[in-house]
């Protein structure tokens, strides 16, 4: 037979469905406004930021209940919660490897978000050649009533390495997860060009700061130069008309 819910059930449940997925936007909300203020910050006081861009998703109804039945978790709300922690994804792509762990230090030390989990798939790529950090925090979102730390996971990634993720991830599906040995192997051999490329452009960016530096300084030279040959004239003058006045 089935169990009868009342009116008031149903009420009480719609209201808590939609408390559950506001807190996960706000979450997204408040960390992407962080986000958006370091990349001003940097725009307007630095020639350079190291945020390329920035993506946001709260998983589907459908991707997290197969989520849920994959990894055995029960189905209340609060079990939900504490062992599905990926539900409001950030993505940060940055031009350089060394940007990556740039924006994490910037990112921890906010006093306000709480770093539960790292995993540094830079260092230690996924066998097929995956690569990327991933953070699981947790971000306070205020409610009219109450106050939530709701989790979310950061992944911040190169140019390249999310390039080679988004074209893994549309191999995966169009093979139904049944990829051929062969374009796996091709995968794996693209990761690790990937990899070879961000090493290079570091480099050269590299190279590019210290060019930049030393023209910075001869630029440094050249104005104090500039500013003794003034002085210099400004004393020539004060000289000659005291010359004259006497």
């Amino acid at each position: 037979m089935t169990p009868i819910i009342s009116r008031n059930e149903i009420t009480q449940l719609r209201a808590e469905l939609t408390r559950f997925s506001m807190a996960y936007k706000f979450a997204l909300d408040e960390i992407t406004t962080k986000i958006n203020i370091l990349q001003e910050e940097f725009r307007l006081t630095h020639e350079s930021s190291p945020i390329e861009h920035v993506n946001t998703r709260v998983k589907s109804p459908e991707s997290l209940f197969k989520k849920v039945a994959k990894q055995k978790v029960g189905l209340s709300l609060q079990e939900i919660k504490e062992n599905i922690r990926d539900i409001a994804g950030i993505r940060i792509i940055c031009s350089f490897v060394s940007d990556i762990y740039r924006v994490f230090d910037m990112i921890k030390r906010q006093t306000d978000i709480e770093i539960v989990e790292v995993k540094d798939y830079i260092k230690q790529p996924k066998p097929n050649g995956y690569q990327s950090l991933h953070v699981i925090m947790k971000v306070p979102v205020f409610m009219s009533d109450r106050m939530e730390k709701v989790y979310v996971e950061m992944q911040i990634r190169t140019i390249a390495m999310d390039f080679w993720a988004s074209l893994e991830h549309k191999i995966y599906y169009k093979y139904n997860k049944q990829v051929p040995s062969y374009l796996t192997d091709e995968l794996h051999e693209a990761a690790i060009a990937a990899s070879q490329l961000d090493q290079k452009m570091e480099r050269l960016n590299n190279e590019v700061n210290v060019l930049k530096a030393h023209n910075q300084e001869d630029d440094r030279l050249l104005a104090k130069d500039d500013l003794a040959q003034i002085m210099l004239e400004i004393m020539e003058n004060i000289g000659v008309h005291t010359k004259n006045v006497q």
